[in-house]
């Protein structure tokens, strides 16, 4: 590898452009600021024309409905479900499954139940930590924190209203109750 670099040298642009940075930033303790550039000389030289479009209607972007936030459940409906009055429409047990197939299973079992007219589900992820399972370094929980997590995506807020941890008979903070969203047409 030769020692010995080859510069060409800026050409005036790049010169012009460069002293525009360089005057842009503090110079380091006792170094001075470089030199003004020289104003370049250039020939006279006539504008080119201006071009002028017509103007034309430009469509409006549809604009896609806003999503409706995820709403708590009702509290009348949480004090039900704590007393044991109120049932829930379907449950889902999602424990031991792989992420992918916890994901497919949950979505599948979320169009059914909407399908179907339930309008409260259970979904048990499992509070994950339980102990002698999987290696030093295995994580753990990981339905419990993703499942939230996909219920709130996008293509789900035409299922979901919202969704709450269940109360301890239920599964505690290892399981959520969601809440559907009725179907489009359905009475």
């Amino acid at each position: 590898m030769s020692k010995h670099r080859r510069f060409r040298p800026l050409s005036p642009e790049e010169r012009r452009l460069w002293g525009q940075v360089a005057r842009s930033v503090k110079p380091l303790k006792g170094k001075a600021p470089p030199p003004e550039p020289e104003p370049e000389e250039r020939p006279a030289t006539k504008p080119p024309p201006e071009i002028v479009l017509p103007p034309s209607p430009a469509p409006a972007a549809p604009k896609k409905p806003a999503l409706p936030p995820l709403a708590p459940l009702e509290r009348r409906t949480m004090k039900a479900l704590r007393r044991g009055t109120r049932p829930v429409d379907g449950v889902i047990d999602l424990h031991g499954m792989r992420q992918d197939e916890a994901h497919f299973s949950l979505l599948n079992f979320l169009y059914r139940s909407q399908g179907s007219g339930h309008g409260l589900v259970l979904v048990i992820t499992g509070k994950g930590g339980a102990a002698g399972a999987g290696g030093l370094f295995e994580e753990r929980g990981v339905l419990r924190r993703m499942v939230p997590h996909w219920l709130r995506l996008p293509e789900l807020r035409s299922l979901v209203v919202g969704f709450e941890e269940a109360s301890p008979q239920h599964g505690g903070s290892g399981a959520l109750y969601v809440r559907l969203r009725r179907r489009r047409g359905a009475g």
